[in-house]
């Protein structure tokens, strides 16, 4: 399965800002956007050109790092959004929070969504009581989420869960017995994620 394996704090640190890509330590003071808040590299700390392409560039890996996903999938995405009804930024943020892998982190079942991918690509979570091990899996309002039976990972899990400071309205969560619901799919204004979806519309229009 392809995979980026790139630094994560860089990461966080040339989009300018924290995308919790590390769990637990990006609420400490080993942040590295709080220690180093310039993107890295050699030329890091130097003035760079604005553009308009630059933004719309820039807002796209942030999303697409965000979420974790490769170039590709996430053209994938963007492809599929522009064919469904309704607007096209909103359709593409609604499949990418329907993400299994997303869907834990939202949950708090995990801390990251490295974490979350490697719980589900090693198949400690049923979905309607069936094993699901694809990450991108799309999951669907009514969809029941439980972790399998003795899971090995049930106390990384229940670690994970005290990191949760709220879930959104669109999933139910019992922490007792490490289960959820999806009432429904997410409206815009229940995504956290820190993107402006208009500017990666505007990049894949030209």
């Amino acid at each position: 399965m392809a995979r980026d394996t790139s630094p994560q704090c860089k990461q966080c640190r040339r989009e300018g800002q924290k995308l919790f890509l590390k769990g637990s330590r990006c609420f400490t003071d080993k942040c590295a956007v709080d220690r180093r808040a310039y993107p890295p590299g050699e030329h890091g700390r130097g003035r760079m050109r604005q553009s308009e392409y630059r933004t719309q560039l820039r807002e796209k890996q942030k999303a697409r790092r965000y979420y974790q996903v490769l170039e590709s999938q996430f053209r994938d995405y963007y492809d599929r959004a522009s064919r469904q009804p309704g607007v096209t930024g909103e359709n593409l943020l609604r499949m990418l929070e329907c993400r299994f892998d997303n869907v834990l982190v939202r949950l708090g079942f995990a801390a990251s969504r490295r974490q979350s991918r490697q719980f589900i690509r090693h198949g400690h979570w049923l979905i309607n009581g069936r094993r699901v091990d694809i990450p991108s899996y799309q999951v669907k309002p009514d969809d029941v989420i439980t972790i399998k039976p003795d899971s090995p990972a049930e106390p990384l899990v229940r670690e994970a869960t005290d990191l949760t400071s709220g879930v959104p309205a669109w999933l139910q969560a019992d922490y007792d017995s490490l289960s959820a619901k999806v009432l429904r799919h997410p409206e815009r204004s229940e995504i956290s994620a820190p993107i402006t979806e208009q500017l990666i519309v505007e990049l894949y229009s030209k």
